[in-house]
């Protein structure tokens, strides 16, 4: 936690100085890396906790992405870093679980930024992420983080791109409704470590361009992941965080077995937040 910390604070002193719209802007070679190291009892289950999660002998498939996250703090605090760390949103994630790790494998964690991509509002990185134990990759993630500034036309740098997110298609048949509290992004930024402070308090998160704090993308499709059947079989997810779940609100989760969505509002104030699909392991 304290290297959190450090890099919590050395991005907020460094992305003021930052230019995310530069043409020849460039991601270093960098990887940040972790030795193997069992998950911590403590903030397992306070993220099963606020994540809905229940299987006892499975970590959540959503978990290593966490358990990376300050190792990706690290990578995007670094000053060669091209983008800003504070106030990157998050845009969409794939997820393949090779197998489904145990709460008690000793997971070595690796991240890397695999290219920059223009995008309509800023310019978005995309960071991978991998998860081996004794060598095997078990897990492994793509992401991208939208980095919002004024646009220009331009051309990416680096080898990844940003895979076109699904079309939203039918509404899907509703199955929950979930009211979330104002405090939820604090709550789930402590159990996970992730304190963007778009997702914290109204002050903050008018900082950069939102009217009130706003849920955690990796919290909503957890949540979603959560309530499927069978989490601790899913092989591969694909989500794409739509519009902001401004918090507190009520959202409606939809699925129908593999496609799933979360929608807020209703009638001509209706939006979708959140497409995705999982697969599971037959």
């Amino acid at each position: 936690m304290p290297s959190l910390i450090l890099s919590l604070a050395r991005g907020a002193t460094t992305s003021p100085f930052k230019r995310p719209g530069r043409r020849d802007a460039v991601l270093p070679p960098d990887r940040a890396t972790a030795p193997p190291a069992r998950p911590a009892a403590g903030p397992l289950a306070a993220y099963r906790g606020i994540c809905g999660f229940t299987e006892p002998d499975a970590l959540p498939v959503t978990y290593p992405h966490v358990l990376a996250f300050p190792l990706a703090m690290r990578l995007m605090t670094r000053r060669r870093f091209p983008l800003p760390v504070t106030g990157l949103v998050h845009t969409w994630i794939e997820i393949t679980a090779h197998r489904t790790p145990h709460p008690t494998d000793a997971l070595e964690l690796t991240v890397y930024a695999d290219g920059l991509t223009p995008h309509r509002r800023g310019t978005e990185v995309t960071v991978v992420t991998e998860a081996r134990l004794s060598g095997e990759l078990v897990w492994e993630s793509r992401s991208g983080y939208l980095s919002r500034h004024a646009t220009r036309t331009a051309t990416g740098t680096g080898t990844g791109t940003a895979p076109p997110p699904a079309a939203s298609g039918p509404a899907l048949p509703a199955v929950a409704e979930w009211r979330l509290p104002a405090d939820l992004g604090r709550r789930y930024g402590a159990a996970s470590g992730d304190r963007n402070p778009i997702h914290l308090y109204p002050l903050t998160a008018r900082l950069f361009g939102f009217p009130r704090a706003i849920a955690h993308g990796m919290w909503t499709v957890a949540r979603c992941l959560a309530q499927a059947p069978r989490p601790d079989l899913i092989h591969t997810v694909r989500a794409d965080f739509r519009a902001p779940v401004l918090l507190p609100g009520t959202v409606t989760y939809a699925s129908d077995g593999t496609r799933f969505q979360l929608r807020g509002g209703e009638g001509d104030d209706a939006r979708v937040h959140l497409t995705g699909t999982a697969t599971h392991r037959s």
